[in-house]
């Protein structure tokens, strides 16, 4: 690694087209090795119990065997697999971060529901912290509301069943691996040339 090309400038602003391709280069096996890497972060939620009847790790994989059980589509799937990745390194706003692995990848309404999904889940437990259980409520009227709120009644709250035949990350990597393969969106790149591939 240590024999690779690189840009020689110090300063962006000294940057010329040939560091621009060489940094270019260097970046595409990097993004064709993202869904690995977040794959390896989902893992860290193993053994994580934080006084729930299963641990981190397996409420994600029981969140996504539902999902997918109930015929939902990949990307759909992926969002429920992940949606508590942030767990980990964002114990305080845990849906903003995975919000923000997805965003690039999945439908905006799919992003909206994991920002948000945090808000909506409190529903089932908020008032045992002395918090409104209500607080979803603030969204009322928002077209994504309802599937917010049915993400958390279906497959969410329902995810913490130790005896539940739940699937192996095994039947979930292929979907990570295509829905991290196609960019919808993203301030890196021209909007004409975004999911083209």
């Amino acid at each position: 690694m240590h024999d690779e090309l690189r840009a020689t400038f110090n300063a962006m602003e000294n940057a010329k087209l040939e560091d621009w391709q060489i940094i270019a280069a260097a970046h595409g096996p990097y993004q064709d090795d993202l869904a690995n890497r977040v794959l390896s972060h989902l893992r860290l939620l193993e053994g994580d119990h934080g006084g729930f009847p299963i641990d981190r790790f397996q409420h994600s994989l029981q969140t996504a065997t539902r999902a997918y059980g109930d015929g939902r589509d990949e990307d759909y799937v992926v969002c429920a697999l992940l949606h508590d990745i942030g767990d980990t390194l964002a114990s305080a706003n845990h849906p903003d971060l995975a919000a923000a692995i997805l965003k690039p990848y999945v439908s905006e309404d799919l992003h909206w529901m994991v920002t948000n999904h945090g808000i909506f889940q409190g529903y089932y437990f908020f008032e045992h912290l002395g918090l409104d259980r209500n607080m979803r409520e603030a969204f009322r009227g928002h077209p994504n509301f309802e599937m917010t709120a049915e993400f958390c009644a279906l497959y969410d709250q329902a995810a913490f069943d130790p005896h539940y035949d739940t699937l192996p990350l095994t039947v979930f990597e292929p979907m990570v691996q295509r829905v991290f393969s196609n960019v919808k969106r993203s301030i890196y790149l021209d909007p004409s040339s975004v999911g083209a591939g």
